[in-house]
């Protein structure tokens, strides 16, 4: 099988293999981000961060409670060498026992109480609630990369489809100009090496629709990806007008965008809750240096086999309860909470620079898409004078080439500048697309194609 027959054969299949995943049911941009948002492996592992920092922060609320235990030891005690009687002390009480073997019984209620630390046991509490508002911005953060990330793919698949019609297009006419080719050298019109390089044109021709279609293919698997469909499902995406008013719209202007977005992106509230949790990191590290009070509280019992008393009788006689309170004023601690103050107002600097720099990093995308959107929108306009160009010069060459006027080189020359110019046209006109919804997302918009 030659060369031209392998491409023709793979330009015949690839489709009908693509094809076998595909649904008649396509999916909408918004139908993509929708079921990403649902079923995102990534974003259901921050969901359950999330359920963990509600329950840290129930936790910590019940930490401002006091806590309440029960406890009992039950023990036997042997003494093999024991000839007389021997008194046993158990709770204050002394028993006289001559067994050799005798079991104890210990009962007790504990309640304790930490009434004041420095008040870092309520600071716990405030600083667990900006830990789980800075984990929901981050699930917020993640969603929002998604949708960028299925936008990107969505429009590239998009200009992928569009790419290939043009693709086929130009093999279709250049195996119209291999099959003329033919007849002008059967007619001696043309030389072996023009029907050559025709050929070679119309291989090349295939070559590029084989590529654009596996471009598609792996574009697809991509955005599969982030769906999570990984069932073999078939899947293909809708279409979309893109007339050339989609192009040409009005692009948001940077500095609104960028207010925009300093109060409604997620990654800069959260920088910002860092900041304040620094803070109040600092004011959990002063406590440190604050006495603290608790106070204890206990009921205990206790009985003893070796007793003359009964145990119910012991038990009476053993009931005790007690209650103190307790006062703790640090001195010298080796400079801990000296050093715990350090690193905490250096944790907030730290923060405030993090913040800082994610500002700027907002700032630079924004920028960034503007101009990408600006100068794919300047190179669209100007496309579209040069493919109209291109195609008029194209067909007159055509023209001209079956009716023997031109030479194999000025028609692939002229064959290169439309191709040129038609995928001139589909790059600005897709790129400006995508950087003007990227653009109008930051500024807190959807994003609807």
């Amino acid at each position: 099988m030659s060369y031209k027959n392998y491409l023709m054969c793979g330009a015949f299949c690839l489709p009908a293999l693509c094809a076998a995943g595909q649904d008649s049911t396509k999916w909408s941009l918004q139908q993509c981000i929708d079921y990403a948002i649902e079923h995102n492996i990534q974003l259901k592992q921050n969901e359950i961060a999330e359920q963990q920092g509600a329950a840290d922060l129930a936790q910590k609320r019940a930490e401002l409670f006091p806590s309440l235990s029960f406890s009992t030891t039950q023990s036997i005690s042997y003494r093999p060498l024991q000839e007389s009687a021997s008194n046993i002390v158990t709770n204050g009480i002394a028993n006289n026992s001559t067994n050799k073997f005798t079991e104890n019984g210990n009962y007790g209620l504990n309640a304790s109480w930490t009434v004041w630390d420095g008040g870092a046991n309520y600071k716990n509490v405030k600083a667990q609630k900006l830990q789980n508002q800075i984990s929901a911005l981050t699930t917020q953060t993640t969603a929002n990369s998604i949708q960028e990330q299925i936008t990107q793919l969505y429009i590239q698949i998009l200009y992928s489809k569009d790419a290939l019609e043009v693709n086929r297009s130009m093999a279709e006419t250049a195996q119209s100009q291999h099959e003329r080719g033919k007849e002008m050298f059967e007619q001696g019109q043309i030389s072996k090496a023009d029907l050559t390089q025709l050929e070679s044109q119309a291989a090349s021709a295939e070559y590029d629709c084989v590529a654009t279609q596996t471009q598609i293919a792996n574009y697809t698997r991509q955005l599969k990806e982030l769906l999570e469909i990984t069932d073999g499902r078939k899947f293909d995406i809708q279409g979309i007008h893109t007339a050339d008013d989609v192009a040409t719209q009005i692009i948001p202007n940077v500095g609104e965008v960028y207010q925009a977005a300093l109060n409604s992106r997620p990654e800069i509230q959260s920088g910002r809750l860092n900041v304040d949790a620094a803070e109040l990191d600092i004011d959990i590290a002063k406590a440190g240096y604050y006495p603290s009070i608790s106070i204890t509280a206990g009921i205990g019992d206790s009985h003893y086999s070796g007793s003359r008393e009964s145990a119910g009788e012991q038990m009476k006689q053993n009931l005790n309860a007690s209650a103190g309170v307790t006062l703790s004023i640090p001195i010298f601690d080796n400079k801990r909470n000296k050093t715990n103050l350090k690193k905490a107002k250096l944790t907030k600097m730290d923060s405030e620079l993090q913040l800082q720099d994610q500002q700027k990093q907002l700032y630079s995308t924004i920028e960034e898409y503007w101009l990408n959107a600006y100068n794919n929108q300047q190179q669209y306009v100007a496309s579209l004078a040069q493919l109209k160009s291109a195609q008029s010069s194209y067909e007159l060459l055509d023209e001209q080439f079956k009716n023997g006027l031109k030479n194999i080189v000025e028609l692939m020359n002229g064959r290169d500048e439309l191709m040129s110019a038609q995928q001139n046209k589909l790059q600005s006109q897709y790129n400006t697309l995508l950087h003007i919804q990227l653009l109008k997302f930051y500024k807190g918009e959807s994003i609807n194609l």
